[in-house]
């Protein structure tokens, strides 16, 4: 006991130390308090069934609840927009980063530190550090191993007008990532290529679809042959449906159809809890969440973090062949894309 308290009578010294730990159990459960009414509300455009053990894993370990809104980038990116300064939202979580550079345009997403930003390969993010990439992810071709031999596959999306393929070939022209690609095809190769093939495609009957998921169950089940999907939903699918004869195929090194994007995630500048908000964006970053996005079940991402390896089976990153495009580009080249999609007729 400390002397102040020894040179008081037995009552006195005993009411003290009494009064010293009432504070501290006081003290404690205010903490614990707060720890249990604190809440995030997140925007994901990731689909819940792959994230949802993240979202869980991060509550558990810190006690904060979080608001999950599940949707499509682009109509989360939309409602950020409309709502602006009044957005309930803490945090941006997109399937690409075109539409986290929609939102960052127009001032809606905060700079993020650069000792998180700095974690991840300058490719996935952008020097105003309004986003940071969480994966990457290589557009590719699924093939029906049963009807197909690799050597029999397209070496470029561009021959994919060709004859042989009439209604053999799926694309979801509502997908973010679908219209990532064609948005960084218009810039490298121009809008009059691009319209010329997206023309070539309808002619050749090809398969529109909601998205990349109902593309390699098709062609799983042989209602097609050819998909152009994100590499990981492969994955995703054979975690469901083992034993489909599906398989993943690049195309020549450079061909905008290996384009390699990323997932990522911003802070909306109207949080008012950025602390946590940095908080939830460091757990993506995390050892454990990096390795879940890569090798969780059914998942196979490429993780952006050092010191954490990809699934087993996948080529490395650095070997995917991809056209050379900043990312950065994406926001700013989507209104062209979209704009080709509805004029030819992919998009209602």
């Amino acid at each position: 006991m400390p002397r102040v308290l020894s040179r008081l009578p037995a009552r006195l010294a005993a009411a003290a130390v009494i009064a010293v730990v009432a504070v501290g159990f006081a003290i404690a459960s205010s903490v614990s308090a707060a720890r249990q009414n604190a809440s995030l509300t997140i925007y994901s455009g990731r689909d819940e069934r792959l994230v949802k053990p993240i979202m869980d894993r991060f509550s558990q370990e810190t006690g904060i609840e979080l608001k999950v809104r599940y949707a499509s980038s682009v109509s989360l990116a939309n409602a950020l927009i409309e709502e602006g300064s009044r957005s309930p939202a803490d945090v941006f979580w997109a399937t690409e980063p075109g539409t986290l550079g929609l939102v960052a345009a127009r001032g809606l997403l905060a700079r993020l530190p650069a000792t998180i930003v700095g974690k991840v390969p300058s490719r996935f993010s952008t020097p105003s550090r309004r986003w940071v990439g969480t994966s990457a992810r290589s557009r590719a071709l699924v093939y029906n191993t049963q009807a197909l031999a690799p050597s029999e596959l397209p070496s470029s999306v561009w021959e994919l007008t060709r004859p042989r393929w009439k209604g053999k070939l799926g694309i979801a022209p509502t997908n973010g990532s679908f219209q990532a690609f064609l948005r960084a095809t218009i810039y490298l190769h121009g809008e009059d290529r691009v319209r010329d093939w997206l023309r070539g495609l309808k002619a050749n009957e090809v398969k529109l679809f909601p998205n990349n998921t109902s593309i390699v169950q098709a062609v799983g089940r042989g209602d097609i042959l050819l998909g152009l999907v994100n590499h990981y939903y492969l994955y995703n699918v054979l975690a469901e449906t083992p034993g489909l004869p599906i398989r993943n195929a690049w195309f020549r090194p450079g061909d905008p159809g290996n384009l390699v994007l990323a997932a990522g995630v911003g802070i909306v500048a109207a949080t008012r809890q950025p602390a946590l908000a940095q908080r939830f964006v460091q757990f993506l970053l995390s050892r454990w969440a990096q390795r879940y996005i890569a090798r969780g079940p059914g998942l196979a991402e490429y993780p952006l973090v050092k010191g954490v390896n990809p699934r087993s089976g996948l080529p490395p990153l650095k070997e995917i062949a991809g056209p050379k495009y900043n990312l950065g580009r994406l926001a700013a080249d989507l209104p062209l894309a979209v704009k080709l999609l509805l004029e030819e007729g992919f998009l209602a």
